[in-house]
C-alpha cells in the first residue's frame, strides 16, 4: 500500500477464526479505503478451514500471525499488538467492511483532540443498512450495575439511522466490531483482559481508560457494516455464559472496594431475578448461565486481585467521576417496566 507521512500509520489487527468468505470480503473493503497509511495485520486462531492459505494466496501484503490454538477476540488481538507499528491501532471485526472514507474523520478528531484515546465509527447492520448494528450502532453507554446498552439498540429494540446521533458525543464504550486506539494508551491499560476470551473484553478496556482520565467518542461521519452475531450465534450458551461472566468480572474489578460490594449485591438481586424471568420464558440457556457466571467468580478470586492491582496503579479518576458518565438506575428495570416506548429517552444517560 502507498505511504503518506503527513498521516499517522493506523494497524488494523483482525483477530479470525474460520470463515475465509467473510475475511475475504472483510480485507478487500479495508483495502479499498482511501486513508492509505495503513497496515493489516491477521491473527488466525488455528482455523480448521483455508483461511490461511487463502490470505497466503490472495493478500500477501497482509501481515498473517497464526496462533497454533483459539485465544478468542480478547487474546486474537493482543497477540497481534507487539506486530503493530502504528501510533494508533485499529481493533476489527472480520465480518465486518467499511465504507471507503471510513478512517479519514476519526483520525482527524485524534489529531485535533489528544484528550481522547478511543474512537468509534458509527456501525449500521450489514443486512440492512438504514438500521444500526446490533452490537454497537452509535456507540456504547451502560449503567451503573454493569448492563450494556448503546445509542440505538437496547436489548432487541434497534432503530433506524434517521441521523438522530450524527453529532461526535463523548460514549462510554466502544465496540469490538470496529475502534481506534491510541497504542500507547493501549499499552499503560494493559489491553484487553485475556481471560474474557471473548465478549464485554472491550467494555472492560474502555472503563479502565476513563479511570485513566481519556475521553472515548464516537465518529459517526466514520461508517462501517457489520454482521452483527457471526461468530457467536446470539442463542449459544457459550455467548450468554461469556456475557454475564465477563460483566461480572469487569464490574468487580474496576470499581472501588465500597462499590464493588455496593453494586454487586444490587447486580446479584438483578441476576436473580433475571434466572427466575428466564426459566419463566423457557431461556434454559441463560438461566443455567447466570448462577455458572457467578460460580466461575467465586472460584476465580485471585485472578480478580490482581485484576484490581493493575486498576489501582493506572487510576486517576474516582467512581464519583466515572459515575457521570453511567446511567444512573438498572437500564434492564427501566427498560422491562417502563416499556419499549421510553427507549429514545434512555440514550441520553443524563436526561
Amino acid at each position: 500500500m502507498e505511504t503518506n507521512n503527513k498521516s499517522p500509520l493506523i494497524s488494523v489487527i483482525i483477530p479470525h477464526w474460520n470463515g475465509e468468505d467473510i475475511l475475504r470480503e472483510c480485507l478487500k473493503s479495508l483495502q479499498n479505503s482511501s486513508y492509505q497509511n495503513l497496515e493489516i495485520i491477521v491473527v488466525d486462531n488455528a482455523s480448521s478451514d483455508d483461511s490461511v492459505m487463502m490470505l497466503r494466496r490472495e493478500f500477501p501484503k497482509v501481515k498473517n500471525i497464526e496462533n497454533s490454538e483459539n485465544h478468542g477476540y480478547a487474546g486474537g488481538c493482543m497477540d497481534g499488538v507487539p506486530h503493530a507499528k502504528g501510533e494508533i491501532v485499529a481493533f476489527f471485526n472480520n465480518d465486518a467492511i467499511v465504507d471507503s472514507a471510513w478512517l479519514e474523520p476519526m483520525v482527524s478528531h485524534f489529531q485535533n483532540h489528544p484528550e481522547v484515546a478511543v474512537i468509534q465509527p458509527k456501525l449500521l447492520s450489514y443486512f440492512n443498512r438504514e438500521k444500526f448494528d446490533f452490537s454497537g450502532a452509535a456507540g456504547g453507554l451502560m449503567d451503573k450495575y454493569g448492563f450494556p446498552f448503546a445509542r440505538g439498540r437496547i436489548f432487541t429494540t434497534i432503530e433506524n439511522d434517521d441521523g438522530q446521533y450524527d453529532e461526535v458525543t463523548p460514549i462510554f464504550w466502544a465496540c469490538g466490531t470496529a475502534f481506534l486506539i491510541r497504542k500507547n494508551v493501549l499499552e499503560k491499560s494493559g489491553g484487553f483482559d485475556r481471560n474474557f476470551f471473548a465478549h464485554f473484553e472491550e467494555i472492560d478496556l474502555c472503563w479502565r481508560i476513563h479511570l485513566m482520565g481519556f475521553e472515548i467518542v464516537c465518529v459517526p461521519q466514520s461508517i462501517v457494516y457489520h454482521r452483527s452475531g457471526y461468530t457467536l450465534g446470539a442463542e449459544r450458551y457459550q455467548k450468554k455464559y461469556l456475557n454475564h461472566r465477563n460483566s461480572l468480572l469487569m464490574l468487580f474489578a474496576n470499581y472501588s472496594t465500597k462499590n464493588m460490594w455496593k453494586r454487586g449485591f444490587i447486580r446479584r438481586l438483578l441476576d436473580a431475578a433475571g434466572f427466575l424471568f428466564s426459566l419463566f420464558t423457557g431461556d434454559f440457556r441463560r438461566a443455567v448461565a447466570l448462577p455458572a457466571a457467578w460460580f466461575y467468580l467465586a472460584a476465580h478470586i485471585g485472578d480478580i486481585r490482581k485484576k484490581r492491582a493493575l486498576v489501582r496503579s493506572i487510576r486517576k479518576c474516582t467512581d464519583a467521576e466515572i459515575g457521570e458518565k453511567l446511567y444512573p438506575k438498572s437500564i434492564m428495570l427501566q427498560y422491562f417496566l417502563r416499556g419499549k416506548k421510553e427507549f429514545r429517552k434512555f440514550n441520553n444517560p443524563r436526561s
